[in-house]
């Protein structure tokens, strides 16, 4: 078996792992979300996402890239049968996320009258105060959530996710019936994030133990043991840096919008606004895995050794990912209005708007928006992305100021969607330069046009239909499947050599394999009456140009 076609199963397994997690937990978050919204008016629900997200916004400030480094080195020693190495990358990522999140901590509870000022809202400071112990706790997520991805152990970063999840859905409910309001709300959230945080901990620790010590001895004796640590954090920064100012730069962008928001926005479309992102997770279920396990799997390829691999491997995670995510993107634009009218009926009039556009940055995973950047990252040009990442600010920043001013939630938006576009441009081109790889561009344009299709007939039967909501989605959904699935056939978009790859890649996931097998081999029976004109080879075909 090649190389592209190890890391597929690899990666596969490890996606699935993070997928099973994502969807527990996002349901179980869903539902209590549902019911803190229905159990808030928007302007509570406003003003709790207000609160929240200035400690995101400073916690930006934690990370420095030490994030992605441990991503990156662990999964890189990993493959080179370095475990031991793992060990000091471990300990030096969390001596600097410890630190910086105590300080930031701190800093948070000081700027709390800050951010009361600039929403002019004075009851939120002790909100924000509260909130501000999540950015100490994340430090210990997110060396734990480092870990398990470079390391392949993603089951174990689910089990922290469902944690989470479940405690906040058992917690702010309560403290908000019990009638502490949007107070409780922010306590519960609070406490979701410090059991799961422990729980994470406890993970990490039985992972860091199994991992062998390093037989390196320590020639100078006069050197001291805090220098090996303090070395380690230097080798981190020195490749996490560019993308750490890059990450600040974007979670800022983030963070300016909301801020925007609660200045040129009422409190009740900042709801409906949060709402809508709160759907977004539909897609995320898919995306989230994708981008995740593509970071580690792009660090183990060299491009001298692996350049059969690395061309293979680019171009399936764009199109495997495309098959995956811009179909539900699709299907959530399409039926964005009865599925949240079942829930909260005329409450949230404008989430449906806000959620068919939010869903539309989604669609351009057929362009490659997922595997570029962990790509380059992957290959270490971290300085690059930086570059890239000054430049979308360049643009977001002016422009949401202009837009958010003269069409409110809508400008934000149509910002997030427009500004990396022109940046997203450049990274293909410096591909295609440097590393001789492109986008299979017909599969992508086959996929996107197979996925308008079905869902703009799905848009304009669920519109004419007067049935109850939940009917309505249930057909919706049918329609979209049946629309979808012969579109896809019928273009070409998947071929022969597509389900033997899936096939390969599937293997590993046991039981789940054998409910899927079934689908593939009908999807294979159905092609068999459409003979594609070429035939690419399979993963497996891929031949190793390693010496």
């Amino acid at each position: 078996m090649t190389k592209a076609a190890e890391m597929a199963k690899t990666t596969t397994k490890s996606s699935f792992h993070l997928l099973w997690g994502l969807v527990a937990s996002t349901v179980i978050s869903a539902v209590g979300t549902i019911y803190i919204a229905n159990l808030l008016t928007p302007d509570e629900y406003g003003l709790y996402a207000l609160a929240i997200a200035a400690p995101t916004l400073i916690g930006v400030f934690r990370d420095w890239g030490i994030n992605a480094a441990m991503i990156r080195y662990t999964a890189q020693y990993n493959a080179e049968g370095l475990q031991s190495q793992s060990r000091k990358v471990i300990t030096a990522g969390l001596v600097f996320e410890v630190a910086a999140g105590i300080i930031l901590t701190v800093v948070g509870f000081l700027l709390s009258t800050l951010f009361a000022g600039i929403y002019q809202i004075a009851a939120i400071a002790p909100l924000i105060q509260i909130a501000s112990f999540t950015i100490l706790i994340q430090a210990f997520l997110v060396v734990a959530g480092a870990t398990f991805t470079g390391l392949e152990r993603m089951e174990l970063n689910s089990i922290s996710l469902i944690v989470q999840s479940v405690v906040k859905v058992l917690l702010i409910p309560a403290l908000v019936i019990m009638g502490l309001g949007v107070f409780g709300a922010i306590v519960g959230y609070t406490i979701a994030f410090l059991i799961s945080g422990i729980t994470g901990t406890l993970l990490l620790w039985l992972v860091y133990k199994k991992l062998p010590r390093s037989n390196t001895v320590n020639i100078n004796p006069q050197e001291k043991p805090q220098s090996e640590t303090k070395n380690t954090i230097k080798m981190l920064l020195k490749y996490g840096l560019p993308l750490s100012i890059a990450a600040i730069i974007g979670a800022f962008q983030g963070q300016f919008y909301t801020i925007l928001m609660g200045v040129y926005v009422s409190t009740d479309a900042v709801g409906n606004y949060s709402l809508a992102n709160t759907f977004v997770v539909l897609i995320t279920f898919f995306a989230t895995p994708i981008t995740t396990m593509l970071f580690p799997a792009f660090s183990k390829l060299d491009p001298q050794k692996d350049k059969q691999a690395l061309q293979s491997v680019f171009q399936f995670s764009v199109k495997y990912a495309s098959l995956l995510v811009v179909p539900v993107a699709a299907i959530v634009m399409a039926l964005a209005q009865p599925g949240i009218s079942i829930l909260f009926g005329n409450r949230y009039t404008d989430a449906p708007l806000f959620l068919t556009l939010l869903a539309l940055a989604y669609t351009y995973t057929a362009l490659g928006s997922l595997s570029t950047g962990n790509f380059i990252n992957g290959q270490g040009k971290t300085g690059f992305m930086l570059k890239l990442s000054i430049l979308g600010a360049a643009i977001g920043f002016p422009l949401s100021v202009i837009l958010t001013q003269q069409l409110g939630v809508t400008g934000i938006i149509i910002t997030v969607l427009t500004s990396g576009l022109p940046g997203h441009a450049i990274s293909l081109v410096w591909i295609k330069k440097h590393y001789d790889l492109t986008i299979n561009w017909s599969a992508s344009a086959k996929i996107v046009f197979a996925s308008a299709l079905a869902g703009t007939l799905t848009f304009f039967l669920q519109s004419t239909l007067v049935f109850a909501n939940w009917i309505i989605l249930i057909i919706g959904v049918a329609t979209f499947i049946v629309i979808f699935l012969p579109a896809i056939l019928l273009t070409g978009a998947i071929d022969k050599a597509d389900i033997e790859n899936l096939r390969q890649m599937t293997t590993s996931l046991g039981p789940i394999n054998r409910v899927l097998s079934p689908i593939l081999n009908l999807i294979e029976g159905l092609l068999e009456k459409i003979k594609p004109t070429t035939e690419p080879p399979t993963l497996l075909e891929l031949k190793e140009t390693t010496p």
